[in-house]
């Protein structure tokens, strides 16, 4: 029976056509047209079903987008073919879109086609997003939306004499690094050409709708480039256009148009067709183009989703949502509208605010991929002494020069201690809750707060704390107080100090360690950055003190402010050294002292 461990089911070496395009014969011949049509739509299916294979997994996978570029990623590939003009890279600024460069990579030799089929399995090296080094035949690491098309211009500045090729999307067209990089494109004349994939579908939506008088086309033109804009799946009329921005003196731009997912029938232009194809719909696709059961139904059938040891598991950044709505709730329609703006980055699913716009659309105000720009807005809606406003996004783009975000990174051992980064005159407040409990127990408390103006909450998937008793810790009766850490049990022996998604995780190796006979105590730090100068005192007078963390092990957590009160116990530290492989659950693991 097929599986994961079969050869690769469709024969990639039947695009080994080589064949070669010439801008300056912008019209298609019969022969070449058909071979392209032939090799994009072999590369598409291809591409359904080892995405697929994420879905099967029980993981993402982003489908729609790869799938969406496939014939400018097949015209590009002529264009290499032929001359040595071009940079031969397909930069792409949606990382997401990485099936594209392990499709390459494949087609490159640098993995077999096989191992497609382990798509963002762990340890597999196939992750969400491209990352130099790390995966093989992969040439760029893109960042997160809005990194690349910048990095691209330094790269065509190192390559004068050639072409750089970028691919983009209506999305990443969103964000305020690519307006700074077109004005440096234009001001420079560089050799930038740029294919934007423009199919109306973000992560939350649709921009037309979200985004009234955005328009990708009229922005870049703003910009001085020059612009073609074209039907993308008309392959004459892409590669027409194509031709005359390769042929075109300066940065270019073809915005092509197109829905997501165009022949997909479940998820053709919709938000669906952003993520990963379900396993039903690409078996259902697969076997409209006449392949075999064998092709698709037994492969991806056979693969299951890894297994979680916690039972109690729940999502904190849903729980954000719905401990806001228990603030809102409290409140007329009228006095929330008045007092509370909750700003949208296109990212309402993925951190928690979709409950706040089904619950109280009046406070909601859905907006693009622009994180700077919606910091700002809801900083200045909250500039008013009786007005809140709430941001959320991923704790990576904290700072938006982050140049390298990948899966392995983007959840995961990311030191967010930046974000604390005021004079001592200044303070902002870190909170990172232990569970939903605990996260509900902060919003409550300091929802409302006027001071500090700046207050950083993380939210994660983690699992109920329960005393050893087995009653929630955080339960009735808890009260959060800001700054104070808490004794979840006293110990003799020493102390573990824990916070977030590793508290339940201290738990369970603290409560195994006392069955054992060693009294060793534990402590939540539910404010990061604040000292707690009573519990810091107890804890240091103890025999040892060892800190467990997911963030990354370079600050050395709470070692300075041990030193600083000369207090000597003996001190470990175990936080993230090196890249995750696969879900939370497995990147745990990357942990050292």
């Amino acid at each position: 029976m097929p599986s994961t461990a079969s050869a690769f089911p469709i024969d990639l070496k039947s695009t080994e056509s080589q064949l070669t395009l010439d801008p300056s014969k912008p019209q298609l011949t019969a022969e070449q047209k058909s071979t392209l049509l032939h090799n994009i739509q072999l590369l598409r299916d291809a591409l359904v079903l080892f995405t697929a294979t994420g879905a099967a997994r029980g993981v993402s996978g982003h489908t729609g987008g790869a799938y969406d570029t496939i014939p400018e990623v097949c015209i590009l590939l002529s264009l290499f073919e032929a001359s040595e003009k071009y940079l031969p890279i397909v930069f792409d600024e949606a990382g997401h879109r990485v099936a594209t460069q392990y499709l390459l990579s494949a087609l490159d030799g640098h993995i077999p086609p096989e191992h497609l089929l382990h798509y963002r399995e762990a340890n597999s090296k196939l992750p969400g997003h491209p990352e130099l080094g790390f995966e093989p035949g992969v040439k760029f690491s893109s960042g997160r939306l809005g990194h690349m098309w910048p990095m691209v211009n330094g790269v065509a500045l190192a390559n004068k004499e050639k072409v750089v090729f970028c691919l983009g999307s209506d999305g990443s067209q969103q964000e305020g690094n690519d307006a700074e990089a077109a004005r440096l494109a234009v001001a420079q004349n560089l050799n930038v050409k740029l294919l934007i994939d423009d199919n109306d579908v973000t992560i939350a939506g649709h921009p037309s709708q979200y985004l009234k008088g955005y328009d990708v086309s009229k922005t870049l033109e703003g910009h001085g480039l020059k612009v073609y804009t074209v039907q993308g799946e008309d392959i004459d009329a892409l590669w027409a256009a194509i031709a005359a921005i390769v042929t075109h003196n300066g940065p270019a731009a073809v915005v092509a148009k197109r829905l997501m997912a165009p022949g997909v029938a479940d998820i053709e232009g919709s938000t669906h067709g952003h993520d990963v194809i379900p396993v039903k719909a690409a078996i259902k696709y697969l076997t409209a183009r006449g392949y075999p059961t064998s092709v698709s139904e037994d492969i991806l059938t056979n693969i299951k989703p890894s297994s979680v040891p916690y039972s109690r598991l729940a999502q904190n950044r849903v729980v954000f949502g719905e401990a806001v709505n228990l603030v809102l709730d409290k409140l007329s329609k009228e006095e929330a509208a008045e007092k509370v703006m909750v700003i949208d980055s296109d990212l309402e699913g993925s951190t928690g605010l979709k409950v706040i716009h089904q619950k109280h659309p009046e406070v909601f105000v859905p907006s693009g991929i622009m994180e700077r720009g919606n910091f700002s807005t809801a900083a200045g809606f909250g500039f008013d002494a009786n007005k809140f406003g709430v941001f959320s996004t991923f704790s990576a783009f904290l700072e938006m020069v982050i140049s390298e975000m990948a899966d392995n990174t983007c959840h995961f051992g990311i030191n967010s201690f930046f974000a604390d980064n005021g004079l001592s005159d200044v303070q902002s407040w870190l909170y990172f809750p232990a569970d939903p409990l605990q996260m509900v127990a902060v919003i409550q408390r300091v929802f409302f707060e006027r001071w500090p103006p700046l207050r950083l909450l993380y939210a994660f998937e983690g699992a109920l704390h329960l005393k050893e008793d087995g009653t929630k810790f955080f339960g009735d009766g808890y009260e959060f107080v800001p700054g104070k850490d808490e004794t979840i049990v006293e110990g003799k022996a020493g102390y573990v100090v824990s916070f977030g998604e590793m508290l339940y995780r201290s738990w369970d190796a603290v409560l195994r360690c006392r069955r054992e006979g060693l009294d060793v105590g534990l402590i939540n730090k539910p404010t990061l950055n604040l000292i707690d100068e009573q519990t810091l005192r107890k804890i240091g007078s103890s025999p040892f003190v060892l800190v467990v963390e997911s963030l990354n092990q370079r600050p050395g957590y709470m070692g300075t402010w041990l030193i600083e009160r000369q207090l000597t116990p003996k001190y470990g530290y175990m936080g993230t050294i090196k890249e995750g492989c696969g879900a939370i659950i497995l990147k745990i693991k990357q942990l050292s002292n």
